[in-house]
């Protein structure tokens, strides 16, 4: 069974409309739903034009995509898009954290949006999470100290970009950039771009068109991976608080 067989009869489930419900809504014949659904014909382009319009999915979504682990939260509106968002529960419906390995990470921005590829994804359940969507991202480098090479960054799904709140962390999958974990500023005067700084001050800052950004996940919690020593716990602190300051100031700042 082809893809685009197997979706049809899904989304509409998830719909909750017969075949026939179905139909008079697509103002086609009952037959012709059951037709496509049984694989006994494929829709033509103006068939698949009308199922993407209805669904507000994307024909190659449609088409080569299976949708059948997708739930109806799965699919999400991004800009004017509306994208597939594979969400992963337990046998109690709770959602689970997929993590997203280290050595798997380059290939993010090619699977970020198969539910195949989240689906071999390892899972886990955070309990003490606040409510939302949730993933665990690695962290490289040292960009963002004390945040430590080798950390996971678990951070909740921000679906709309409007929600960004000046001087806080996430991160961010850009098309170019793939995944990055940065704080981000909202440039005054600028609705375009984001302007996106390291915490260790010898990485430069840089604007991203907001058109590039493909996910963002906002910061929840960090799970290092190494311990940390006395000089370091030290360090941190102060960093800590001067970056906390600093956001303080800038909010006195706009008042």
């Amino acid at each position: 069974m082809k893809p685009i067989q197997a979706n049809i009869k899904h989304l509409r489930t998830l719909k909750k409309l017969s075949q026939e419900r179905f139909a008079d809504e697509l103002k086609w014949s009952r037959s012709m739903v059951g037709s496509y659904e049984e694989g006994r014909s494929e829709p033509p382009i103006d068939r698949l034009i009308d199922l993407s319009n209805y669904f507000d999915i994307p024909i190659d979504i449609l088409v080569k995509n299976d949708l059948r682990k997708a739930k109806d939260t799965s699919f999400i509106e991004v800009g004017n898009k509306r994208v597939l968002f594979p969400v992963t529960v337990n046998e109690d419906n709770e959602d689970l954290i997929e993590i997203i390995p280290a050595k798997a990470s380059a290939g993010y921005l090619s699977g970020y949006d198969d539910p195949e590829y989240i689906e071999q994804l390892q899972k886990i359940k955070l309990p003490f999470l606040p409510t939302g969507t949730h993933r665990a991202f690695p962290i490289k480098g040292d960009s963002m100290l004390p945040v430590k090479d080798g950390a996971f960054i678990v951070a909740k799904f921000v679906d709309d970009i409007g929600d960004i709140k000046n001087g806080r962390t996430y991160i961010i999958l850009t098309k170019d950039d793939g995944l990055v974990y940065k704080r981000v500023y909202i440039p005054e005067g600028d609705a375009s771009n984001l302007l996106l700084s390291s915490d260790n001050k010898t990485y430069q800052p840089y604007l991203i068109p907001r058109e590039n950004i493909l996910e963002i996940w906002e910061f929840t919690c960090c799970i290092n991976t190494q311990e940390y020593d006395e000089k370091e716990l030290k360090l941190s602190s102060i960093m800590m608080l001067f970056q906390e300051l600093k956001v303080e100031l800038e909010a006195v700042k706009r008042m």
